[in-house]
């Protein structure tokens, strides 16, 4: 038998909070950022943005759309296995993401 203490929490459900943490929140909502104490926070260089990865469990909703694309383009897609939207939805993702970095320059 495990000695486990589980919890199960509603997010869309949470419980009230108490007063005490209504105030403590009232209290970080109004302190200005400059009475914020960073210093335990080592500062985000290039290098670490260099290494950094995207959240693994993040997982973008997909939106159901009609496409008009070129037919060889898609014979292409298609000539490639299985998953031709996965990979259409791939190179059009690298491409946004170049294109918000090129934009962030």
């Amino acid at each position: 038998m495990s000695d486990d203490v589980r919890t199960k929490f509603d997010l869309n459900n949470p419980p009230p909070l108490s007063e005490k943490e209504k105030a403590e929140l009232k209290a970080l909502a109004e302190m200005p950022d400059s009475e914020i104490d960073f210093s335990d926070i080592p500062p985000l260089t290039e290098k670490f943005w260099e290494n950094a990865i995207r959240n693994p469990f993040l997982k973008p909703t997909k939106t159901s759309t009609t496409v008009r694309i070129d037919s060889d383009v898609l014979a292409w897609l298609k000539s490639q296995g299985k998953g031709y939207q996965t990979r259409m939805n791939g190179i059009l993702r690298r491409e946004m993401l170049a294109s918000i970095k090129r934009a962030s320059r």
